[in-house]
């Protein structure tokens, strides 16, 4: 059974940062694409940041240079490393797991990010 647990968000200042953790558990860790997306109130999902197998990234054009997506496959891990958060950054963040090859992605439970003003 895949699992996937998120961990690391709360509450912040604006200009802050978080590092959010998520670590997978029941799948081959090494070929899995990994991504963080995220749910504002009121508004749909969003991807905010995505890393291969192979470690490329893509980020959301309107986070570039404030988040950083990473992978430790050692310990099945991928992190966010979220700074000079915005307000705008609230909201509950998802991580996601896609195996190469297999349509159908995993996600985890959330965990919710509160940036103060």
């Amino acid at each position: 059974q895949v699992q996937l647990q998120a961990c690391g968000g709360g509450l912040v200042q604006a200009g802050g940062s978080l590092k959010l953790s998520c670590a997978a558990s029941g799948i081959i860790f090494s070929i899995v694409n990994m991504g963080w997306y995220r749910q504002a109130p009121g508004k749909q999902r969003e991807m905010v940041a995505v890393i291969t197998s192979w470690g490329s990234t893509n980020y959301a054009d309107s986070l570039k240079g404030r988040f950083t997506i990473s992978r430790d496959d050692a310990k099945n891990t991928v992190h966010l490393q979220m700074n000079s958060l915005k307000p705008e950054d609230t909201g509950v963040y998802y991580c996601r797991a896609l195996q190469v090859g297999s349509p159908d992605p995993y996600w985890g439970q959330g965990t919710k990010v509160t940036v103060s003003s």
